[in-house]
């Protein structure tokens, strides 16, 4: 019996057929992330993917993708070969590939500040029932200054590029593009974001904050 054979049998043992096997595991390996609560869609290849865990995780374990399911949050996250993956031991493996996925310089500054603030709502007890934290963008940039030592991008395009791609990663909810521009705006920030940066890449970077090293 050939792998697709066994796959199929499988799959119509769960009531799946092949062309929707085929769609979330598309829908997966382009987005990387899936989030129930995010449309219509994404609950619906959610679910589907309740109903055959295994076979998508054996399926993505032969591409030695690794997957972390967050089932408070209704969310599930793929890592490439040699990423950190939360709850799971580390591997050995300098693979790269079109799967990791790339993140620019201030892309990945702006991550570890929103990383950095939702541990600050998660201990002050400001989460929500989804796991969520809420700021206004003010604080976001006061806490930019802060932490990194410098603000968000002035630029409304440039900031707004980047916020778009942090919703793209289904790491923030906010306002609409032009929302985002307003000083004023509020964002809220995903539980998705402590699969991103660990809690011990936090720790470093804060203890770097408030103890500086002298300059020489």
């Amino acid at each position: 019996m050939t792998l697709r054979h066994a796959l199929n049998d499988a799959l119509d043992a769960q009531g799946v057929t092949p062309a929707q096997f085929s769609e979330l595991m598309i829908r997966l390996l382009d987005r990387g992330v899936l989030c129930r609560d995010e449309s219509k869609k994404e609950a619906e290849l959610y679910d589907r993917y309740l109903r055959i865990p295994e076979l998508v995780e054996d399926y993505l374990s032969v591409l030695r993708v690794r997957l972390h399911h967050e089932r408070r949050f209704a969310s599930v996250r793929l890592f490439p070969p040699g990423a950190e993956v939360p709850g799971q031991p580390d591997q050995d493996d300098s693979a790269q590939g079109g799967l990791r996925q790339r993140l620019s310089q201030q892309e990945v500054a702006l991550i570890l500040v929103l990383r950095a603030e939702y541990d600050k709502c998660l201990r002050d007890g400001q989460i929500d029932e989804h796991g969520q934290a809420t700021l206004p963008l003010e604080a976001l940039n006061l806490a930019s200054k802060n932490l990194l030592g410098r603000p968000l991008p002035d630029g409304s395009v440039e900031r707004e590029a980047l916020f778009r791609r942090l919703r793209q990663l289904r790491l923030i909810r906010g306002a609409g593009d032009a929302g985002l521009a307003d000083s004023e705006a509020w964002l809220t920030i995903r539980p998705g974001i402590t699969g991103l940066v660990t809690d011990a890449v936090l720790a470093t970077l804060t203890d770097e904050r408030e103890d500086p090293q002298p300059c020489t």
